[in-house]
């Protein structure tokens, strides 16, 4: 998962997905007269010529629409406009030359200085203390565009230059040079003008969600069964819900794994419906039976006298979504032209319609290819399908392969951070890069202890560098570790392209999250590979299969995360434990829509558990378009050109996903390969 801290994303209008504050911050300030918009409007064209019509009506227009009467009265506005206006085409290039190497450095530093606020939160680097907490929350990225509308530095680039609209680039964009693309996404930035007061709250609410997903821990090993049985080795404490599921995934083929596996699907409902008793969340000192919910004290424990060890968790969970959702929906009278958070995720961040995207997701999930490969799970599981099986991971490589193994050979390599940073030039060169490359790659990317499941935190100005969290226990990492670490290293060389090998850095970065994510999957599909224990491509139908099942349960796993959002939109003062009813009842109806047919199973909850609903507004959807976007640029990538392909498409920057998968693949987004190769594998003989 990618790490954004906002004044990376204040560069761009994709913060505006997840600005605000609590209901009852500032109101929009009233408009400039269209009188004296017109007006000035005359008065340019009456000055420069008919030729600057055009620009002069667009340019007046946009900094009328974003004037604050602190900005100066109307004869301010008037004279400003006068003044400012440039029709010099090198006076043009000029600012936009400025505006790239000052933004670059503007950003990029507090970038760093964020990133050093949150350490003790992003790090495992000891305790928290109380003051690790309050400078958490100290932000000075908020302010930046905010400054350069008072100091009317984003008002004479209003002036000047046009903010696209989504339309505009699909209609225009193909006949565009890089310069045009890189002058559209300098504009970004000014297209919708928040309060700093009001993009604070982003970083408290976020900030918050991010450090209780971070210790929401479930003690493994202090799991009993009805009969008080241990299913766990001692000493498992895994974080909720990557660890859960990836553990869950890793008994496939283990002759107690039910037990285990239907365990943890107990432990999981008894989150997402906030059934979890408090006191269990990170404690070794209780067991607790999630299938009874039964709490007591662990043997040789102490525990305090007349505590209430069984009482829920109180809705947490659903207050820390709903803390974000009121966060999204203040921001809502200032982004008039993507008019709620759901409009700003889809069509200013990922610029692929809300109503695309669902289509997408349902193309996959009501596909017949889905149902045949279903059946062919429960022929080789020889059992009926249960909820837990969207996790099946028996066409993956690791499949093979006893999970002690794994984490048997990756501690011998790993057991610290240190050692997983200086294999990095290795590890790269193992996927396909040069020698060379692998070095300048590495040289660029610093390996940090997580104190969550790991994430990638990129650079914002060359001078930086990329970092990738990752979450070494003692004793040394594990398989699971790895396997993220690996996916978390796809992004880090994504980044790394997309900023150190851009031409321009107002096109750093790539079209939306969609498709760091794909590279990231490109990366993780080789894990085993880089244990050298598989040869690539050796089983091209299990990589299909694969392919089909992960897309198909992250993609209702977002259909469950944008439902929910529609929801709150049409319920805005929910309580938590409304909240917490809705969420279910989603999770039941995408459930009984697209897999209950499959599994002959109906009312489960499970595609609420991931974390990402509390820390990650709107970001689900980004992992199903990123197994459709892998898939289609694997073909590309394979082979021996890993390496030069990999970078090739990555340094396009970030245009429009059309028009960025045209330069990398030569077609559109769309799901047709990944279902055209399972309806061949699935027709094969003895599949």
């Amino acid at each position: 998962m990618v790490r954004l801290l906002p004044v990376l994303v204040l560069a761009t209008s994709v913060f505006l997905a997840f600005a605000g504050v609590a209901l009852g911050g500032p109101a929009p300030r009233p408009p400039v007269p269209s009188e004296l918009v017109q007006a000035t409007i005359a008065k340019l064209i009456a000055t420069h010529g008919e030729s600057q019509a055009g620009r002069a009506r667009r340019g007046v227009t946009q900094v009328a629409d974003r004037w604050w009467p602190e900005d100066g009265d109307l004869p301010v506005f008037a004279a400003f406009c006068e003044s400012s206006f440039l029709t010099d085409p090198a006076a043009l290039a000029a600012v936009e030359s400025r505006l790239e190497r000052v933004l670059e450095q503007v950003d990029g530093q507090l970038h760093e200085v964020r990133r050093e606020l949150l350490t003790p939160l992003d790090l495992d680097t000891g305790s928290v203390s109380t003051l690790d907490r309050l400078l958490a929350d100290v932000d000075l990225s908020i302010h930046t565009n905010e400054d350069l509308f008072k100091t009317k530095v984003a008002f004479l680039a209003l002036l000047n230059f046009p903010v696209h609209t989504l339309s505009e680039r699909l209609a225009q964009g193909g006949r565009w040079n890089r310069d045009a693309w890189a002058r559209s996404r300098m504009m970004d930035r000014f297209a919708d003008r928040i309060p700093a007061g009001v993009l604070q709250e982003i970083t408290t609410s976020q900030t918050a969600a991010d450090a209780y997903i971070a210790e929401y821990n479930i003690r493994m090993d202090r799991l009993v069964t009805r009969d008080g049985k241990r299913l766990f080795p001692r000493g498992l404490r895994l974080i909720s819900h990557w660890g859960l599921r990836d553990e869950l995934a890793s008994h496939y083929g283990e002759a107690d794994a039910l037990a285990k596996q239907r365990t943890i699907q107990r432990v999981m409902e008894r989150i997402v419906r906030q059934e979890i008793p408090a006191a269990v969340i990170d404690n070794p000192d209780l067991d607790w039976c999630p299938e009874t919910n039964d709490v007591r004290p662990a043997p040789g424990a102490a525990v305090a006298a007349g505590a209430n060890l069984s009482e829920r968790e109180p809705d947490r969970r659903y207050a820390a979504w709903l803390a974000n959702f009121h966060a999204a929906r203040a921001a809502d009278p200032y982004t008039p032209t993507a008019p709620t958070a759901m409009a700003r995720a889809f069509d200013q961040q990922r610029e692929i319609p809300e109503q695309e995207v669902e289509a997408l997701l349902v193309s996959v999930l009501s596909s017949s290819e889905l149902s045949d490969l279903a059946a062919l799970v429960r022929a080789r599981l020889g059992r009926p399908l249960e909820p837990f099986d969207i996790w099946y991971s028996g066409f993956t490589p690791r499949a093979a392969y006893p999970e002690e193994k794994l984490d048997t050979i990756v501690r011998a390599r790993y057991p610290t951070v240190a050692a997983f940073q200086a294999d990095l030039p290795h590890i790269l060169a193992g996927l396909g890069f040069s020698a060379e490359r692998a070095k300048w790659l590495a040289d660029r990317i610093v390996a940090d202890p997580s104190r969550g499941s790991g994430h990638a935190m990129g650079a914002a100005r060359r001078e930086d560098v990329a970092h990738l969290r990752t979450r070494i226990p003692a004793g040394g990492m594990n398989y699971k570790g790895f396997n993220i670490a690996i996916h978390e290293l796809g992004h880090n060389v994504e980044q790394t392209f997309s900023l150190h090998g851009i031409d321009r850095w107002f096109l750093n970065g790539v079209p939306n999250t969609a498709f760091t994510e794909a590279f990231a999957m490109l990366f993780q599909e080789r894990d085993i590979q880089l244990l050298g224990l598989a040869t690539p491509g050796a089983d091209a139908a299990s990589e299909v299969f694969g392919t089909l099942w992960a897309t198909a349960e992250i993609a209702a796993v977002s259909l469950v995360d944008m439902g929910v959002w529609r929801w709150l939109y049409e319920h805005p003062d929910a309580t938590p434990s409304q909240l917490r009813e809705a969420v279910l009842a989603t999770a039941r109806d995408v459930w009984n829509r697209y897999y209950a047919p499959l599994f002959a199973q109906k009312d489960v909850e499970i595609l609420a558990i991931y974390s990402h609903t509390v820390t990650n507004p709107l970001y689900l959807p980004d992992y199903p378009l990123g197994h459709i976007i892998a898939f289609q640029l694997a073909e590309t990538v394979r082979g021996p050109r890993f390496g030069m392909e990999f970078e090739r498409t990555a340094r396009q920057g970030r245009l429009t996903p059309d028009a960025w998968m045209n330069g990398a693949v030569g077609h559109p987004i769309s799901a047709r390969a990944l279902l055209a190769a399972a309806r061949s594998a699935l027709a094969a003989p003895k599949r």
